[in-house]
C-alpha cells in the first residue's frame, strides 16, 4: 500500500470521526450563544444514539433511525429547555440531570425491549447508513450555522439573547422564544449525531457509546470561541487525535518501543487540557452564559 493511499485512509478516517462530534458542538454553539450553558449534549447524544438505533431496527431503515433520533434528541432538549428557560432552574444541574437520565434510563428501556442493557440488536447491513453520510450531514451543517450565525436574523437574536438581552427587549422580542428556538435546534442535531454514531459508523447501539464526545463536543466549542469556523477546525483537530492514538495503540516507537495503551487513549484529552487551560489564548464567552434570570 503506498504512502498516498494511507495518507488518504487516515484523513477519511479523521473526517469520520470528526463528523459527530462537529454536530454536537455546532449543537451547543446555538444554546451557548443564546446564553444557555450547555453540558447536556453528551445525554442528548446517547438518546439520539439509542432512539435511532431502535427506529432502524424496527423500520429496517437508517434513515427512518435518523429522523426519530432527530425528534428524541428535541425531545430532550425540550426537558432541558423546561428546566432551565420555564422553572429557570440551574443550567449546569439541569444539563447534569440530562445526562444522568440519559445514562441511567436508557439501559433499563434497553432492558425491557431487547432483554439486554449492553446492546441493541445488530442492524442489517442493508438498513444501516453508508459510513460516508456523517460527513455530508456535518458538512451541510457547518455550512448552515454558518450562514445562520452570521447572515440570519435568527442568528442575530440569538447572539444578542447571550450577549445583550435588554437590547431584544428594547425592540419587543421574546428573549425567551429566542433561546426556545436556540435549544430545539441544539437538541436536532445533538440528536441527529448520536444517530450517526449508531446506524452509520457503527451497527447498533452500545452502552455509553457517545462516550465522552459530548464534553469533548464543548470543548471544541470553547476552544473555537463560540465561532462556528472554528469550532469546526477544533473538531477536525480531535477527530486527527483520536485516529492518532487508535494508530499508535501497539505500534513500536523507535528509541521509545511500545507505549501502553491506556497512555495513547489520552492523548485527545491531554491535547484538549493543554489547548483549554490557555495555550490557544483567552476565549471569551457569551456575556450572559449561564444566567437564570434575562
Amino acid at each position: 500500500m503506498s504512502a498516498d493511499s494511507v495518507g488518504i485512509g487516515l484523513t477519511l478516517a479523521a473526517l469520520r470521526f470528526s463528523s459527530p462530534l462537529i454536530l454536537a458542538a455546532l449543537a451547543g454553539m446555538y444554546s451557548e450563544r443564546a446564553g444557555l450553558a450547555q453540558i447536556a449534549l453528551e445525554g442528548f447524544m446517547l438518546t439520539g444514539a439509542f432512539v435511532g438505533a431502535v427506529a432502524a431496527h424496527y423500520s429496517h431503515s437508517g434513515m427512518n433511525g435518523l429522523l426519530f433520533a432527530l425528534i428524541a434528541g428535541m425531545i430532550a432538549a425540550g426537558v432541558f429547555g423546561l428546566m432551565t428557560i420555564r422553572l429557570k432552574a440551574d443550567q449546569i444541574v439541569s444539563g447534569t440531570v440530562i445526562n444522568m437520565l440519559a445514562w441511567g434510563l436508557i439501559p433499563v428501556a434497553s432492558k425491557i425491549i431487547f432483554d439486554s442493557t449492553a446492546q441493541t440488536p445488530t442492524i442489517p447491513i442493508a438498513a444501516r447508513n453508508p459510513d460516508w453520510l456523517p460527513l455530508v450531514i456535518a458538512s451541510i451543517a457547518s455550512a448552515g450555522t454558518w450562514y445562520v450565525m452570521k447572515r440570519s436574523r435568527i442568528g442575530l437574536n440569538i447572539s444578542f439573547a447571550g450577549e445583550k438581552p435588554e437590547a431584544l427587549k428594547a425592540v419587543g422580542i421574546n428573549v425567551n422564544l429566542v433561546r426556545w428556538k436556540a435549544i430545539f435546534l441544539t437538541g436536532a442535531l445533538a440528536g441527529v449525531s448520536g444517530g450517526l454514531l449508531s446506524t452509520a459508523l457503527s451497527s447498533s447501539y452500545t452502552r455509553n457509546m457517545v462516550a465522552g464526545r459530548g464534553f469533548m463536543a464543548l470543548a471544541a466549542l470553547i476552544l473555537g470561541k463560540w465561532k462556528p469556523t472554528q469550532t469546526v477546525l477544533a473538531c477536525l483537530l480531535f477527530g486527527v487525535l483520536d485516529v492518532a492514538q487508535l494508530k499508535l495503540q501497539g505500534t513500536p516507537l523507535p528509541g521509545i518501543g511500545i507505549i501502553p495503551t491506556q497512555l495513547v487513549q489520552m492523548l485527545p484529552y491531554l491535547v484538549t487540557l493543554i489547548l483549554i487551560a490557555g495555550v490557544l489564548g483567552e476565549s471569551k464567552a457569551p456575556k450572559v452564559l449561564g444566567a437564570t434570570e434575562s
